[in-house]
This record gives C-alpha cells, sequence and structure tokens, in this order.
C-alpha cells in the first residue's frame, strides 16, 4: 500500500510543479509549488525505491502519467491544443509503460540470482574456466 501512496504522491507533486512552471512566467511566487513540487516528487520516487519497487518501472509509470496528466490538465486549465495525434501519442507511452511492467513481471517469476559478483566470478578452486 506504501508504494502505491509513494508513487500517487510522486505523480500528484510532479504534475503539480509543471503546471506551477506556467503560472511562474506571470508570477514569481509560483516558485515555491515548482520547488517543492519537484523536490516532493524526487522523494517520493527514493521512497517508492526504497520500499524494493524496480526503478524501470517506477520510473516509466511516474513518467507516463506526468506525461498524460500534464497534457489533460494543460488542456482544461490553460486552453492548451490537445490533438488525436497528441492523445495518440500518449496512448503509445502508456503502452509502452505497460510491456515494461509486463516484462518486470515476466522477469520477477524466474529464480532470483544469487548475486552480481557470484554470477562473474569464478568461486576459489573452480577449474572451469577456460585457459587464455
Amino acid at each position: 500500500m506504501a508504494k502505491w501512496l509513494y508513487l500517487v504522491g510522486a505523480i500528484v507533486l510532479e504534475v503539480s510543479a509543471t503546471l506551477a512552471l506556467r503560472q511562474l512566467v506571470d508570477h514569481a511566487g509560483w516558485i515555491v509549488l515548482v520547488v517543492v513540487g519537484y523536490g516532493g516528487a524526487f522523494l517520493c520516487l527514493a521512497l517508492l525505491l526504497r520500499t524494493g519497487a524496480p526503478i524501470g518501472l517506477s520510473y516509466g509509470v511516474w513518467a507516463a502519467s506526468g506525461v498524460a496528466l500534464t497534457a489533460v490538465l494543460a488542456a482544461v486549465l490553460y486552453g492548451d491544443p490537445l490533438t488525436w495525434l497528441m492523445s495518440l501519442g500518449i496512448a503509445i507511452v502508456i503502452g509502452g509503460v505497460l510491456l515494461v511492467e509486463m516484462g518486470a513481471s515476466t522477469h520477477s517469476r524466474q529464480a532470483p540470482p544469487t548475486g552480481p559478483i557470484a554470477t562473474v566470478a569464478a568461486t576459489p578452486g573452480d577449474t572451469t574456466e577456460e585457459p587464455r
């Protein structure tokens, strides 16, 4: 449950900070929300990774959600364009994240490695390595 809270927090904070950038153009006071939003987003991402969430999947969901929400909210709040081609691009990004997630799920069902050093280093007395 904490993983989802960290991820949603990171997404909401990042989208808020990005939308505040638009307001910053006219009103310098919005810098506070920009700095706090981006800082908080990265803090939430760090906490998410601390729970053991894979970085590729976490970043992919965060980035794709940020792109999609920012584009939609910018269209609603600021009248930015949201064309069918942009919508298609958002759908492709989301599809890509789903493929990354499916790949991560497939990988997690495999036996876990014994460790990065153990898989590449020969053990003492191991003569199975070919001579150079």
